[in-house]
């Protein structure tokens, strides 16, 4: 198989396409021939700092791996092979999942990868292999944090910050259309149409005056979502009504990360990971119209470090989806 991987973890060691033996599925496990995956910031931030660097660097250190590391989370494809014990799944399904780094197998940026059964779910025929690969983590987080930690429902006031980012478009949509909340969204100029596209309510320009100073007229909120993980979080909870939660879905930083241990404990921080089941409803929601996915650029798979740069500009709308080549 071919895959971007890295030949060692030291800190600025390049993604490489390397040749690699066709992994053959053990007991329990599937193997999927990938047609599209998604790039998300946690691929490039695993590998230049931080908390989610220092949990990859130990579970590797763990699970004692040797040789080429294969990062990567999302992807989506046709199962090609199953292993003994396995009846969820046969040869030919299309199917969408995310890599599991705490089981010991690979990631998604190859053209073949194993999983076990309850990393995927099956595709329906109305999503192609590009949408699909863009979903597993920016939808499941999205739901998770929207219907799950936020309790989001009908008439639910909700703030999200990073509104027209990859996670923030899912939120604003899944809240919007499906749970039917009233929607505030924090983006930049050239993204503020976009985001009443999808549905905000009110779109409000962080480039002007302070964010936060501007939510405040539409609050308070019942939940607030922070996407980018660079607001105050002293700001945020003073602006949620009583028993209203505060949710940071890109809290890598130590600042962000403390201010769950601040009274009266209502800020949290949510590590998504994509599961099979967790990925049901999120493609009932984009299989049913309610959600769309943007896809800002299609690339190679041997051009992922240069998704990865830019990805970390933060000023992609939409996801990036590598394609392996057939």
């Amino acid at each position: 198989m071919k895959a971007m991987a890295l030949s060692s973890f030291k800190l600025g060691e390049p993604l490489v396409m390397m040749e690699l033996p066709d992994p053959k599925p053990a007991f329990g496990q599937v193997r999927v021939f990938v047609k599209a995956i998604g790039v998300n910031p946690v691929d490039w931030k695993m590998r230049t700092y931080g908390p989610l660097r220092w949990a990859a660097k130990m579970l590797r250190w763990v699970r004692v791996s040797k040789g080429p590391m294969i990062i990567g989370v999302d992807f989506a494809g046709v199962v090609d092979a199953v292993g003994p014990g396995v009846s969820e799944f046969k040869i030919g399904d299309r199917v969408v999942g995310g890599c599991d780094f705490s089981n010991g197998l690979p990631g998604s940026y190859a053209d073949t990868v194993l999983v076990y059964p309850k990393q995927i779910t099956h595709l329906p025929t109305n999503i192609s292999f590009d949408v699909a690969g863009a979903l597993p983590v920016v939808g499941v987080t999205a739901w998770l944090s929207v219907v799950t930690m936020g309790q989001v429902t009908a008439g639910k006031h909700l703030l999200v910050l990073g509104a027209a980012g990859g996670v923030g478009q899912f939120v604003v949509q899944l809240a919007k259309n499906v749970r039917e909340a009233y929607v505030v969204g924090v983006c930049s100029t050239k993204n503020l149409e976009r985001v009443r596209q999808l549905g905000a309510d009110i779109a409000i320009d962080y480039t002007q005056v302070d964010a936060l100073i501007q939510a405040k007229q539409h609050g308070p909120f019942d939940c607030i979502i922070d996407c980018v993980g660079d607001y105050s979080g002293s700001g945020c909870r003073s602006m949620l009504a009583p028993g209203g939660k505060h949710i940071m879905v890109s809290a890598d930083k130590i600042p962000s990360m403390v201010q769950i241990f601040i009274p009266p404990f209502s800020s949290k921080i949510l590590l998504a990971k994509p599961t099979g089941e967790r990925l049901k409803p999120v493609l009932d929601a984009v299989s049913s119209g309610k959600v769309r996915v943007e896809i800002a650029q299609h690339m190679p798979l041997e051009e992922a470090e240069k998704a990865h740069e830019l990805s970390k500009t933060h000023r992609v709308t939409g996801k990036i989806v590598l394609q392996p080549k057939a």
